[in-house]
C-alpha cells in the first residue's frame, strides 16, 4: 500500500533537479532517498524517475503519481481546516519564495509579524533569484518586476519605480547625463534577473504641452509622454540587485534600480537620482498565488496581511532628492 511518506517522496522528485536536493528537501540523506525511491518502484513494479549522478527526471508514471498524490497531499493538509474550532485559529504550513533583496528587507519583516499573530502557523519563506517562475511548491510568490506568466492570479501589492542613480565623486568624474542616449557615453551597471534584457534600458519623458480652452481661450497643461529605449553597454554586471547598488555608490558606473533599494541612499547623500524628468520601466511588486478553487484560510489570511503591510511601504512620491547635483558641486 502506498504511504503518506511514498506520496511526500515522489512530490520532492518532482520538484527537484536532482536526487540531493529531493533529499534536501525531506531532510533526509541521498543514500536514504534513493533506498525508498527503490522499494517504491519495486512494489508497484514501474519505473517511476530515471536518474544520473547530477540530473533526475520522472518517467511518464512518476509524473502521474506525482500529479495525483499532490492532489491528495493538498486535500488532507486542507482537511483539519473543515474542522477548526470556532476560535478560527490558523494552522499548517505557508509556504512563500520571494527574490532575496525585497524578501529579506521586506517580506520577511512582515512574515515575522504575520507569524507572531498566528503561533500555530509553520512558515517557509524561500529567497530565490528568480521566484516566478520558478515557483516549486510554493503557497504565494512575491515577485518584482513585470509578470509575463499568467498562470497565477496577480494581484498588486506596492508601486516600485526604477530611478537611475550613480554616486557624487562618479558624476563629479564623469559629468551628468543630460538624457538617456547620453548614458551610452557611461559606466552603467547592469543587473541579471528574471531572465530580462538586462541591457535594454525603457523610459519616457513626461512633457507638458499646451490645448486652449474653447470658453476662456486659455491654454491649460496636459500629460504627454515619449516612449523610446536605450542599448547601454555595461561595465560591470551582477545577479544581485544589492551589489550593483553598492557598486554605484562606490563611484562604478549608473544604476537602474528599484526604487525600495535606492531611496534611502539617494536621502542619505550615498547616491543621487539622475534624469528624474525621465520615467524608467517600473517594477511594481505582486503577489502571485495559484487559481485553483478551495484557497485556505491561512493562505487568504495571508494574502490580506500582505496587501495591508506591504501597501503601507510604498514609498511617497516626492520631488526630494530627485534631482542630480551640479557636477562641479558633489553633494555631501
Amino acid at each position: 500500500m502506498i504511504q503518506l511518506e511514498d506520496l511526500r517522496l515522489i512530490e520532492a522528485l518532482s520538484q527537484s533537479a536532482s536526487l540531493s536536493a529531493a533529499a534536501r528537501m525531506l531532510n533526509v540523506t541521498p543514500p536514504a532517498l534513493s533506498t525508498r525511491l527503490r522499494k517504491l518502484e519495486a512494489m508497484l513494479g514501474l519505473a517511476l524517475a530515471t536518474r544520473t549522478s547530477r540530473q533526475l527526471s520522472l518517467t511518464a508514471e512518476g509524473e502521474r503519481l506525482a500529479r495525483e498524490g499532490s492532489a491528495l497531499l493538498a486535500q488532507l493538509e486542507a482537511l483539519p481546516e473543515s474542522f477548526r474550532r470556532e476560535d478560527k485559529r490558523l494552522t499548517g504550513t505557508l509556504r512563500v519564495s520571494a527574490p532575496f533583496g525585497y524578501g529579506r528587507h521586506h517580506v520577511a519583516p512582515v512574515l515575522a509579524r504575520f507569524g507572531l499573530l498566528h503561533p500555530e502557523l509553520t512558515l517557509q519563506l524561500d529567497l530565490r533569484e528568480t521566484p516566478w517562475p520558478d515557483k516549486h511548491d510554493s503557497d504565494a510568490v512575491i515577485h518584482v518586476g513585470t509578470v509575463r506568466d499568467s498562470s497565477w492570479i496577480a494581484r498588486p501589492l506596492a508601486p516600485n519605480d526604477r530611478w537611475l542613480c550613480a554616486s557624487p565623486a562618479y558624476l563629479q568624474r564623469h559629468g551628468v547625463p543630460s538624457d538617456p542616449q547620453a548614458l551610452l557615453q557611461h559606466r552603467c551597471i547592469c543587473i541579471r534577473e528574471n531572465d530580462e534584457d538586462v541591457t535594454l534600458w525603457r523610459f519616457r519623458r513626461r512633457a507638458q504641452v499646451s490645448t486652449k480652452s474653447s470658453a476662456k481661450s486659455t491654454a491649460t497643461p496636459r500629460r504627454q509622454t515619449t516612449r523610446d529605449s536605450v542599448r547601454v553597454v555595461p561595465a560591470c554586471t551582477t545577479n544581485d540587485g544589492s551589489v550593483a547598488r553598492e557598486w554605484a555608490e562606490q563611484g562604478l558606473g549608473l544604476v537602474l534600480r528599484s526604487e525600495w533599494d535606492t531611496r534611502e541612499a539617494v536621502a542619505a547623500g550615498r547616491l543621487v537620482r539622475v534624469l528624474a524628468d525621465w520615467d524608467f520601466e517600473s517594477a511594481p511588486v505582486t503577489l502571485l498565488v495559484p487559481t485553483r478553487r478551495g484557497r485556505t484560510a491561512r493562505l487568504q489570511a495571508l494574502m490580506a496581511f500582505l496587501e495591508d503591510a506591504l501597501a503601507a511601504t510604498a514609498p511617497a512620491r516626492r520631488a526630494a532628492g530627485s534631482h542630480a547635483p551640479n557636477p562641479s558641486r558633489p553633494s555631501r
